[in-house]
């Protein structure tokens, strides 16, 4: 048992969702789960509710994973397996797996954990924090665990601050002077203001402290209900609002920044657009999103690879990266690197050029090849003399190319412009 006066997280469970494709990321995902996709040149973007987990005091984890779920879970295996069980440490992960019924894997995020109650049980917390899998951030969990124990919440929910008109695409909560959620709207097209800023609104970031006890009566009761979604959002957070008490926690109260100045950095990734700006925003020379923080480390799998290597110093052919972040293992062969990022093992070629593009491990760009915004998926070997960035109608014929002129690149893309050409 705990100490009485121990950390709440020392008696908390993290239950981390992590089983959504994430179809707007197109097909980054159509091998991975969201969580599982790659961000900041090392890192999965599961890696950050984990480390936040981590770093809170946390030391109890499961993670559930459905669609496409094995690089999640391998990735999970070989960088997140130092949870001790002798020193009562544990990470599980929880793949859907018709524990219920032949023809029922997880039907909604409230099922994940239904499905899930009897290992639950045999981790003994007394309180459970579900986190979504999928979203960029660094937050101290213990701030919220608190502030849920003191105003004797049956759930806690936390929120960003939002401009009331961007808030219609989120599940927002109407509050009183107190933070007591007054009611739950999902994606309203007059989203309420704020007790004291009425242009703001608060909009639910996916991430919910219950008391186990509580939360495993509520779900035993939910799983009943034929008529129920057996949702977090559209299920459980509504019936608390009505017959309970929601209290609404602040993300600006428990965001970890390098710089009290610094702006409370929350992001979903959950499109090429934003997916590519939260990468190549790293780059700035002072980011908002600071990977270099030894007080609050995102830990993840880091492959055996040898130091970057730059090459070649001739007119036109200098391998150089200025304001890039290029991970271990890549050669920058007689490459120009600007405002680029560049994952694990990412070799380059003489002559070529690449520009606020994003390229995922094991990437391979051919001589004279011309990047430019681009977004380039895992293992791709770029053509030699590829021009991407300088004409969109042309590009379109190929590759994905969005709305701002990203443009997204997958080997099976380029082996079909390949059979056309």
């Amino acid at each position: 048992m705990a100490r009485p006066n121990a950390r709440l997280s020392s008696k908390t469970m993290a239950f981390v969702l992590a089983g959504g494709r994430g179809s707007r990321l197109r097909e980054l995902t159509d091998m991975r789960a969201k969580p599982a996709v790659y961000f900041g040149g090392k890192s999965r973007i599961i890696d950050f509710a984990l480390s936040n987990a981590l770093n809170s005091g946390i030391r109890k984890m499961a993670i559930a994973t459905q669609y496409k779920a094995h690089s999640l879970i391998r990735h999970c295996q070989r960088g997140w397996s130092f949870f001790r069980a002798e020193r009562n440490e544990y990470l599980d992960i929880l793949p859907a797996s018709q524990r219920v019924s032949e023809d029922k894997w997880y039907v909604g995020t409230a099922d994940a954990v239904t499905q899930n109650i009897d290992i639950i049980d045999s981790y003994d917390v007394e309180y459970i924090l579900i986190l979504a899998g999928d979203h960029i951030y660094k937050m101290d969990y213990e701030v919220m665990l608190e502030e849920h124990v003191e105003t004797n919440a049956d759930v806690t929910v936390g929120c960003l601050t939002v401009p009331r008109e961007e808030a219609s695409a989120f599940g927002v909560m109407d509050v009183d002077d107190s933070l007591r959620i007054t009611s739950f709207l999902e994606k309203p097209a007059d989203p309420p203001g704020m007790p004291g800023d009425p242009d703001k609104t608060l909009a639910s970031m996916g991430i919910y402290v219950f008391k186990w006890s509580y939360l495993r009566e509520l779900l035993l009761n939910d799983a009943e209900e034929s008529e129920s979604k057996h949702d977090f959002g559209g299920d459980i957070i509504p019936y608390i609002v009505r017959n309970g008490r929601a209290q609404a926690h602040r993300f600006t109260d428990s965001c970890v920044k390098h710089d009290p100045s610094a702006p409370a950095y929350w992001r979903d990734v959950g499109t090429v657009d934003a997916y590519w700006k939260a990468n190549i925003d790293l780059t700035n020379f002072t980011p908002d999103l600071d990977l270099w923080d030894k007080n609050w480390p995102i830990w993840t799998y880091s492959e055996s690879v040898p130091p970057a290597k730059f090459i070649h110093d001739e007119a036109k052919r200098r391998g150089t990266a200025v304001s890039s972040l290029v991970s271990g293992g890549c050669i920058i062969s007689g490459t120009e690197v600007r405002n680029s990022l560049l994952f694990t093992m990412v070799h380059t070629n003489s002559y070529a050029q690449l520009d606020h593009s994003v390229l995922l491990p094991y990437v391979e760009v051919g001589r004279h090849a011309r990047l430019t915004k681009a977004v380039v998926d895992r293992g791709v070997e770029i053509p030699e003399g590829l021009i991407v960035g300088e004409d969109p109608k042309e590009d379109a014929k190929w590759f994905r190319v969005t709305d701002t002129g990203v443009t997204l690149i997958t080997q099976a893309m380029l082996d079909a412009r390949a059979a056309a050409t």
